[in-house]
């Protein structure tokens, strides 16, 4: 039996925009778009490793909000991703920068959600999160 691994992603908004992540490695992900966010390590609560995770690949401070309701499973076995929405508390959304594991981010107003190559993971997550944005 495999050990289940939890993936930890944000809806990271500011502005009622929400911030999507083009994956720069591994070379079969690399040009698609996620949620940033990434593994919990061993002792740590999600919300805190969302929290770690923002500040070591964007460079920010976020308020975590609401979890997203839904588990996704990802691409290798037992790993799964769980989201959460999450708003700035550091920093404008201009000045966030892609620090590792992308190479461009964008904010996208409600309108454009489906105009990036989302992974397909993450596409559901991304429509749970904002039908909670538009609640």
């Amino acid at each position: 039996m495999t050990d289940r691994i939890l993936v930890v992603g944000a809806a990271l908004y500011a502005d009622g925009r929400l911030l999507a992540a083009r994956r720069s490695a591994p070379a079969a992900l690399a040009g698609r778009w996620e949620l940033p966010g990434g593994k919990v390590e061993p002792g740590e609560r999600p919300e805190q490793a969302l929290v770690r995770e923002l500040r070591e690949e964007l460079g920010v401070e976020a308020k975590i909000l609401e979890r997203v309701p839904g588990e996704w499973p990802l691409g290798r076995a037992g790993y799964v991703l769980r989201v959460w929405t999450a708003e700035l508390i550091s920093g404008e959304a201009h000045d966030v920068r892609p620090l590792e594991d992308h190479d461009q981010l964008r904010w996208l107003a409600p309108g454009e959600l489906w105009d990036v190559d989302w992974l397909e993971h993450d596409r559901p997550a991304v429509a749970e999160a904002a039908r909670l944005a538009q609640a």
